[in-house]
């Protein structure tokens, strides 16, 4: 496969990018079924209509878009009509509460804001209908010349907002076409993950429609739902998903066998072992891991299941090991509008995740987190951004977040304060898979001599009441 690859400031090139790589393939063949088939030029007449539309309400190319939008043709229709446009994408998770919206628009300044009008279909379906309105916001240029801006975590501090090039979009596609074991053309992908996200963007839609693979988001976040989509058709099927999915198809009957299924691929945390051969057990079919990161993407997969929980670089992946913290060779940062020396220097990014990597073999061994960052469902959430908001909040005097069996929260009050009141401002300014899920109100919470809070679990489990 040949795949063009813009080279500087692509926002500000020609975006032609989007047609040679993800509509370069037969014009009637279906690439999305939701669940009714969508063809290729179906969808390139979408996407042009939705460029006058954005074009007309004041994108520009060198601009920026901010897609405030769930999971729907209308996400997909709009994020490539903003780079065909020339112009930068800011994909927002549709779960972002207003005051995180409302904190990144004014960090970002994009010209336009796309976001829902009408929604329809119900809170568990993955896709749903969208009517998206265009809003002017600013008349500015991007803030930097990325094709697209991800916000981690969700944070809007400066050391969460990243920016990837088309370049380096189109490189992490052809990455994906070396990798032994991804969805193959004419074979269908169950897609699972949210495609606002690394995983589901680049693994899912970009390389889907590059590779001539049919994206099949099951109708339904249930196992169920799954599993039909797989024996809906007669190809071969790929889900791709995070280990919530893996326990949730292993717990669900079905009513016969599914030779079409082909393949589970997972990406997020490590999948606990118990659950990885409750899975094998149940469906005999390989589970593959594939490790990654929002700043460059796929990192290393074993996506035949061979070495868990050791992975093998992806394809023109450095990764190296310093003082027990996993590297990754990056040649600029990825950060926009930071100069961070402890998460990028001199052509690496510092990933904060603990590892080893195996000198005779290559294989890298992921420990986990070397800072605060958990995974929720799949979904990072970094806890020092829920601490900082709860110890903002009228009321409290100190917070402390720590991840026990889930995110818990200990705070010190200052006036009058109960947890009932404490839930509703958490809920005002976090998304649901941020809040904590324990909160406990402490008189006094511990701290070390010099003053500093202490985070043990077991201090803070017996300061409580």
């Amino acid at each position: 496969m040949t795949l063009n690859r813009p080279t500087e400031d692509p926002v500000a090139q020609d975006p032609g990018w989007v047609d040679d790589v993800l509509f370069a393939g037969h014009p009637t063949d279906v690439c999305l079924r939701l669940p009714e088939p969508v063809r290729r030029d179906t969808l390139h007449r979408l996407v042009t209509e939705a460029q006058t539309r954005l074009t007309a309400a004041g994108l520009r190319p060198g601009g920026a878009a901010a897609l405030r939008l769930p999971p729907s043709l209308a996400y997909v229709v709009n994020l490539l009509a903003t780079w065909r446009s020339g112009a930068q994408a800011i994909l927002l998770d549709h779960r972002l509460t207003d005051h995180e919206v409302d904190r990144a628009l004014e960090r970002l300044t994009p010209q336009v804001v796309v976001a829902p009008v009408r929604t329809g279909g119900g809170a568990l379906r993955v896709f749903v209908d969208v009517t998206e309105g265009i809003t002017p916001y600013a008349d500015r240029p991007a803030v930097s010349g990325h094709a697209v801006i991800q916000l981690s975590s969700g944070s809007t501090g400066p050391s969460k907002v990243i920016g990837r090039t088309a370049a380096d979009l189109v490189a992490e596609v052809h990455r994906y076409t070396r990798i032994d074991g991804v969805a193959l053309p004419g074979e269908r992908l169950i897609l699972l993950p949210s495609m606002v996200h690394v995983l589901g963007l680049v693994g899912g839609l970009l390389y889907g429609l590059h590779a001539g693979v049919e994206l099949v988001p099951p109708e339904r976040l249930g196992g169920d739902a799954v599993l039909a989509a797989i024996a809906a058709q007669d190809t071969p099927a790929t889900v791709l998903g995070v280990p919530f999915h893996i326990g949730l198809l292993a717990s669900t009957r079905s009513d016969g066998p599914l030779p079409q299924f082909r393949r589970m691929t997972t990406g997020g945390e490590l999948v606990p072992p118990a659950v990885a051969q409750a899975f094998a057990d149940r469906f005999g079919v390989p589970l593959g891991n594939m490790y990654g990161m929002t700043e460059v993407g796929v990192i290393g997969t074993d996506l035949h299941g061979r070495h868990r929980p050791s992975i093998t670089p992806a394809p023109g992946i450095e990764v190296r090991e310093s003082a027990g913290e996993l590297l990754i060779g990056c040649p600029a940062s990825p950060y926009v509008g930071l100069s961070d020396p402890t998460r990028w220097s001199d052509g690496w990014l510092h990933t904060r995740d603990a590892g080893l990597v195996d000198p005779a073999t290559g294989l890298v061994t992921i420990r986990g987190r070397l800072d605060s960052q958990v995974s929720v469902g799949g979904l990072k959430v970094d806890l020092t951004e829920v601490e900082a908001t709860l110890a903002a909040l009228p009321g409290v005097g100190a917070a402390v977040v720590v991840y026990d069996d889930g995110i818990t929260a200990y705070v010190q009050p200052d006036g009058p304060l109960s947890e009932e009141l404490l839930d509703k401002l958490l809920a005002e300014r976090l998304a649901g898979f941020k809040r904590p899920r324990v909160l406990h109100l402490v008189a006094q919470l511990p701290r070390t001599t010099t003053g500093k809070l202490v985070r043990s679990v077991a201090a803070l489990r017996t300061a409580a009441p």
